[in-house]
């Protein structure tokens, strides 16, 4: 891998990944490498100005923080093609995120602890992982809106009830009328987000799929949905006028949506590249740990059975 350009991405309102992002500028300039450093949060979007300053997308970025800097990161750099090398500095879940401690793990100098690291992104020493993405598209709107975890509608109105109506197509097929807290459309890599938490199903990131979940439907017959990766779902809010419905991406607000606006999700022709540094990653060993499931609460080893 070339490394002339590195961005340096770290989560707002971090100390510690703060710290971590100067270390890593320094390291890097001392190698003649450019760098450019910048913060990302929820009311930080470093990315336009990073362009425009820098003329051109860099040869990796670095995401310092949690899952949601890392959403950011992926949001604007997947289009431009950018690899992200993502690590879990202030952040919490960490799904997307690789353990901090690979940082400097076979640190090769007490002066530059992270120069083994430089070096073995330069000797290739790595494995690239593509995470599907989404997009969805407003009719008669010129915005597309890109999501690496998931796309979800929720009421937009303050004063009342949060419930809305929302009717599904799917390949130009109406599936459903859903009437509660909203709708999530995820990726796999989005299984473990929102749409765990309303009791959607795990996919491996490995599968190429959409899951569609309605969140608290008032119909026990609305259930999730595991589709393929090719689909073309429509979404359209149903209801007086002034039942709007908001359309988040990845957690981040994207529009508002009227009752018969019609949104376009589908799969983004874009992916996600992921940098990974472990040798032999075990998805199913970060969802145990993660997630606190009974069996690694209960034992340091696997049972005999």
């Amino acid at each position: 891998m070339r490394l002339d350009t590195v961005w340096l991405i770290h989560r707002a309102a971090s100390q510690a990944a703060l710290r971590q992002a100067r270390r890593c500028a320094e390291s890097l300039r001392q190698q003649g490498v450019s760098v450019a450093v910048a913060m990302s949060g929820p009311s930080a979007n470093p990315f336009p100005g990073l362009l425009a300053d820098e003329g051109q997308a860099p040869d990796l970025a670095v995401v310092l923080g949690g899952d949601g800097t890392v959403l950011g990161a992926a949001r604007h750099l997947a289009p431009l093609g950018v690899p992200l090398l993502s690590f879990n500095v202030g952040g919490h879940f960490g799904f997307l995120a690789q353990e901090r401690k690979l940082l400097t793990q076979g640190a090769a100098s007490d002066a530059d602890p992270l120069a083994d690291l430089w070096q073995r992104l330069r000797d290739d020493r790595f494995a690239l992982q593509r995470r599907m993405m989404l997009e969805a598209r407003i009719d008669d709107a010129e915005a597309v809106h890109t999501a690496l975890n998931d796309f979800y509608f929720r009421p937009g109105l303050e004063d009342e009830a949060p419930t809305c109506v929302l009717e599904l197509e799917i390949d130009g097929e109406v599936v459903d009328q859903y009437r509660g807290d909203g709708l999530i459309i995820a990726t796999a890599t989005g299984s473990t987000g929102y749409s765990m938490a309303a009791g959607g199903p795990i996919l491996h990131p490995g599968v190429e799929a959409i899951v569609v979940n309605p969140i608290c439907a008032m119909s026990l017959s609305s259930r999730p949905l595991v589709v393929p990766p090719r689909a073309q779902l429509a979404v359209w809010p149903l209801g007086e006028s002034n039942r709007k419905v908001r359309l988040w991406k990845d957690g981040a607000h994207a529009c508002v949506l009227e009752p018969g606006d019609r949104c376009r999700v589908g799969r983004s022709p874009h992916a996600a590249v992921m940098v990974l540094l472990e040798q032999s990653p075990s998805y199913y060993r970060s969802l145990s740990r993660k997630l606190h499931w009974a069996g690694s609460l209960t034992a340091a080893e696997p049972s005999p059975n």
